[in-house]
């Protein structure tokens, strides 16, 4: 459990510490315009969407525990490179292969322990994991401006290197998976997926700063979306495609992505519009701006070990309209509140202990019906695909912030009260669609009692019921 919950903490916690690092890297770099650093930010997302989905495909052939040695060690190696780059463009070289190196780490961290633990606690495992993705999004700004002001920028990227070499050595304690006897997966289905994504998600990252009618903009959206198109062609008729479609038979499984797709745009929003907000409104500091953000973070991670515990006793259906109307709930809050005026106390702070218990329900309840409503052997591909959807809409959700900061309005607080509502929606969307994640209750047979309660909704497998755990 230690070994999946650092590796899904430190490819989160790169996502997010980075961010207040781009201004401080100016000084290292200053023939780099502000422009060329943000790329410092965009490739990590880019790479790490990109080959979520492959990453998951390789972990159920390659086996989980080789599949996280190389996602760690290309991270860990990376990390070092990123802190002693001495020119931008071998910062960016190193950067993008840490996104790929994160992405090769979350599916084979979550497969090591849902292949490993009782199925009986395979949620509370799903709730453990979840909160350490909430500890590292807790961690990521309040961290991230500490070792920017005291330390440097450097710094942010140098503290990977003792975790992950802790990591690598504690790998021994998991036992290597069975080879599954089938080849690679589809080598050029699996570029056509990267590339495709990664073309899309780069088109809607740079949207807002291109122009959405830039040749570069639309180019971008076309390729990954003719490319996605033929990757999805190629699958279904491949023995061993790249991507998993026949996971969507899965009604679970299909309307969790749909879910994770709405849900990644109003986190992604709602956690960078906080930031944004108290640094350029309140004129909060980069270090007091995330401290402020954290005790939201901290209760969401509370949460999902919480939401997990208990999940095998509630229907996961349940559990993320709640939480996604919590979410909902306090955007309101927020959104008709919001002024110029300061209200870290009275305002701020309950509205973000009540958006991050809903965030940790969500994001608790989602993962759990994503991954458990597949066969044990399928664990990895369809976290890597569940995580890939959800990057990809928290792409749309900045992209989104982006286009709603620039149209004018009565007052500076009411353009982030927009984005706040954009976030409202979203997570309403989110709720409604995760009300069809509700399991089906077998009929019972003829002269025979339906007495028997099942736990379907976190162990069933998928919807044709093979692999089914009762």
């Amino acid at each position: 459990m230690t070994l999946a919950a650092g590796a899904i903490f430190l490819s989160i916690l790169d996502a997010t510490v980075a961010n207040l690092a781009v201004t401080d890297m100016h000084g290292s770099f200053p023939d780099a315009s502000v422009t060329d650093l943000t790329w410092v930010i965009s490739l990590y997302t880019i790479v790490f969407a990109a080959f979520l989905a492959p990453a998951g495909r390789l972990a159920d052939v390659l086996g989980r525990r080789r599949l996280y040695i190389v996602g760690m060690s290309l991270f860990t190696a990376t990390s070092l490179l990123c802190a002693v780059a001495p020119d931008l463009p071998l910062l960016l070289v190193a950067r993008a292969l840490q996104g790929l190196g994160a992405a090769a780490m979350i599916p084979a961290s979550l497969a090591v322990v849902l292949a490993d633990v009782a199925p009986q606690r395979r949620a509370a495992a799903i709730g453990l994991w979840s909160a350490a993705a909430s500890a590292a999004a807790a961690a990521g700004p309040s961290l991230g401006g500490v070792l920017v002001d005291t330390v440097g920028w450097r710094s942010v990227f140098f503290i990977n290197v003792p975790l992950g070499i802790a990591l690598l050595a504690g790998i021994r304690a998991v036992r290597g998976s069975r080879p599954t006897g089938q080849g690679l997966p589809d080598v050029l289905g699996t570029l056509l997926l990267a590339t495709g994504t990664g073309l899309a998600v780069l088109g809607v990252t740079q949207g807002p700063e291109w122009s959405w009618d830039d040749a570069r903009v639309l180019g971008c959206l076309a390729g990954g979306l003719v490319l996605l198109a033929l990757t999805l062609v190629r699958a279904s008729s491949h023995p061993r495609p790249a991507l998993q479609t026949r996971l969507w038979r899965s009604k679970v499984f299909a309307l969790a992505n749909l879910v994770s797709f709405f849900f990644g745009a109003a986190l992604y929003a709602w956690l960078l519009i906080g930031a944004l907000f108290l640094v350029d409104i309140w004129q909060y500091s980069r270090i007091s701006a995330g401290l402020s953000m954290s005790p939201g973070a901290l209760l969401s991670a509370a949460v999902a070990v919480l939401v997990g515990r208990s999940l095998s006793r509630r229907s996961p259906h349940l559990v993320v309209f709640c939480g996604s109307m919590t979410l909902v709930a306090a955007g309101l809050w927020l959104g008709l509140t919001l002024s110029s005026d300061a209200a870290l106390w009275t305002m701020w702070i309950p509205v973000g202990l009540l958006a991050g218990a809903g965030i940790g329900a969500v994001s608790t309840g989602v993962s759990s019906a994503a991954a458990l409503s597949v066969e044990p052997a399928d664990f990895a591909g369809a976290t890597g695909l569940n995580m890939a959807v959800r990057q990809i809409g928290g792409a749309l959700g900045i992209a989104a912030l982006a286009a709603i900061l620039s149209v004018p309005a009565a007052t500076d607080a009411a353009r982030y009260s927009h984005v706040v509502f954009f976030s409202c929606a979203t997570a309403a969307v989110a709720g409604l669609l995760s009300l069809g994640l509700a399991p089906r209750r077998p009929a019972p047979r003829p002269g025979t009692e339906a007495s028997v309660t099942t736990t379907a909704s976190v162990t069933a497998g998928p919807a044709d019921g093979k692999g089914a755990e009762l």
